[in-house]
């Protein structure tokens, strides 16, 4: 009988590329199941529930997304509006003016306490040249800026350029209070601050906020862009997607570096989330804001004690509700395809907490 042929198994031997790719996929493959285990153990019941009950007032069009350290946690869009669909964020966009202000001043082309009769002479002659930038990007120029209502606020300008827009409040309004010793919530003078960056780079608002903010952010949906051909109004009217925004926030999260790349310094940003004048009085609020601290271009609804911002929003009064936690590196925004000038304070505050109560396991 003869003898059955021995097969020899040869072993097959990983090359070192192999096995390092091999252990960077299943470290791969544990993080994510990992982060989908952790994702899941989010309970967003609670916050499901308040926007189902607050139908009517968001309508049928809206988008909501929550970030945690940078990664989607929450997302939420409806039929006929999606997280990329652009919409008017109202005062919301008073933090991309501020922001862009910071910029220029990280350029050293601008300076928050220089005057700004230096590059608008007009203020000197009817005697406001004593204003500074800080003091119109903080709501405290001691300009006349008389309550109206908040839609109204909102719609696009009358004024044919910022310019003009410029000009007129030098002329027209009345001095009510030294500045900084008030605080007067309106459009005067954040809209004044965007005439000085036109004059300190000698172009358009709007191309200077696409260059400076939008382009280094990837923001691609956001406009100040005014379709009657009249000026912009960087203090209350904007486009913007929900995911947009999204990355603006994730900037000041991160100290002002996005993708890897720095957008403002991290004292610029600081600046930013900081109350500017803690002692001014208070002239005049919007009610969605009362007992709220004001930083630049945003609200501080928790700071550190010393006036630093941990938890900002820059509410727009008509649905848009952006807001970052610096403590727990949460971003949210709610932006709604409506102006709506019945959003309310507690609305605001439940969404905010239904979230944290959501990651902490509350």
């Amino acid at each position: 009988m003869s003898k059955p042929t021995s097969i020899t198994q040869t072993p097959v031997i990983m090359s070192e590329n192999q096995f390092a790719r091999c252990q960077k996929f299943s470290l791969f493959v544990i993080f994510m199941l990992l982060f989908q285990f952790g994702f899941a153990q989010a309970d967003f019941s609670k916050l499901n529930a308040i926007l189902k009950n607050n139908e009517k007032l968001l309508g049928k069009e809206y988008a909501l997304v929550i970030q945690k350290d940078g990664k989607n946690i929450f997302l939420k869009e409806t039929e006929d509006f999606k997280l990329k669909s652009p919409a008017p964020i109202g005062h919301s966009c008073q933090w991309f003016t501020a922001a862009l202000i910071m910029s220029l001043v990280d350029e050293g082309k601008l300076n928050l306490d220089e005057p700004i009769s230096k590059y608008l002479p007009i203020f000197s002659k009817y005697m406001k040249g004593y204003i500074t930038l800080r003091h119109c990007i903080s709501h405290t120029t001691g300009l006349d800026n008389d309550p109206v209502g908040l839609l109204k606020l909102a719609q696009k300008t009358k004024f044919a350029s910022l310019e003009e827009e410029a000009d007129h409040y030098a002329i027209k309004k009345l001095i009510v209070d030294n500045p900084g010793q008030a605080f007067a919530y309106g459009s005067v003078g954040m809209n004044i601050a965007a005439r000085v960056v036109e004059i300190a780079t000698k172009k358009s608002f709007e191309r200077v906020i696409v260059e400076k903010l939008f382009r280094p952010l990837g923001i691609r949906s956001a406009s100040f862009y005014n379709e009657s051909g009249n000026a912009p109004n960087p203090s209350g009217w904007a486009m913007s997607s929900a995911f947009d925004y999204m990355n603006f926030m994730q900037m000041l999260l991160n100290k002002g570096v996005f993708n890897g790349k720095r957008v403002l310094s991290e004292n610029a940003v600081n600046e930013l989330l900081k109350q500017q004048f803690p002692n001014a009085r208070i002239r005049y609020s919007p009610d969605i804001t009362k007992g709220y601290k004001y930083g630049m271009g945003s609200w501080i609804l928790e700071d550190d004690g010393k006036g630093n911002g941990v938890i900002l929003s820059a509410v727009g009064m008509y649905g848009s509700l952006p807001w970052i936690d610096t403590k727990r590196k949460i971003a949210g925004i709610l932006i709604v395809n409506q102006l709506n000038d019945n959003f309310r304070k507690d609305l605001s505050e439940q969404l905010m907490d239904a979230v944290n109560s959501a990651i902490e396991g509350n």
